[in-house]
């Protein structure tokens, strides 16, 4: 089992190329939030397969509110059906194959088609909320209620401040870790939308199995941002404690994406 990747070098340059993308997506107006846990607090999460991935024997754990536009390859998109609000709180991980990638505790979305593709296709545990995003010069709100399924009510408002950008000189590698992630993993099987707080042989879930996927783009653009405000209810949702000092935050007006077909995890 290999062990978590403190001394791994992550860099801005997706290591895979996607050739024959399943969707195109465009993430923009995004940005990271991130605290610090311990990581016990983390790993009790996590399923079985997975390991905790640290930095500075700190785990992190990531609110990622964000403007989405999904398109099929070589099709244009249907601009009501495919630009929706998105806020989805994850995790840093490494498979047995020493793979790093990110575990996705929720993904709320604010188009019920989207929720139910994503997690019939992925099985990704994506969440139906009323959602805003509202830019006002360089300061943005980000709010996000849960309808469906649970916990209901769940919520989450958001205000940056965004600063200048950073010359890709001046990004270190704990930026990189955060932000430079490419491979996703997912479960399928029972047990995979069982409550959040299960413990990880439940998430895993008995006769379920692993995939993963890989999202393509170039290096992020992200700029210097503070928050103004957060009051945020999603990572307490997800079952860890809540966050606790102000987060680490990084803002990119966004990529476009290339998005493969879900792979097996072998």
């Amino acid at each position: 089992m290999p062990s978590p990747s403190d001394a791994e070098a992550f860099g801005p340059v997706c290591p895979v190329d996607i050739a024959h993308p399943v969707m195109m997506h465009r993430w923009d107006t995004l940005t990271f939030l991130h605290w610090s846990y311990e990581p016990d607090v983390v790993a009790r999460l996590l399923p079985v397969g997975l390991t905790l991935d640290t930095f500075d024997g700190k785990a992190w754990v990531g609110l990622v509110p964000f403007n989405m536009r999904v398109s099929l390859p070589r099709t244009p998109s249907m601009p009501w059906a495919s630009r929706f609000c998105e806020t989805n709180v994850r995790t840093y991980v490494i498979d047995e194959y020493g793979r790093p990638g990110i575990w996705f505790f929720s993904l709320d979305a604010s188009r019920l088609g989207a929720v139910l593709t994503a997690r019939a296709t992925f099985r990704l545990p994506y969440m139906w909320s009323r959602m805003s995003l509202v830019r006002d010069g360089d300061v943005i709100t980000y709010s996000c209620t849960r309808r469906w399924p649970g916990p209901r009510g769940a919520s989450s408002r958001v205000t940056i401040d965004i600063g200048p950008a950073f010359n890709p000189a001046e990004l270190t590698q704990h930026d990189h870790f955060l932000t430079a992630r490419w491979r996703l993993f997912s479960i399928t099987g029972r047990g995979m939308f069982r409550g959040f707080a299960a413990s990880a042989s439940q998430r895993a879930g008995s006769g379920s199995w692993r995939r993963y996927g890989i999202a393509q783009h170039d290096p992020w653009v992200l700029h210097r941002a503070t928050a103004r405000f957060v009051d945020d209810g999603l990572v307490a949702a997800a079952g860890l404690p809540q966050p606790v000092g102000d987060p680490l935050v990084h803002y990119s007006p966004g990529v476009d994406v290339a998005i493969g077909r879900p792979h097996r995890l072998t």
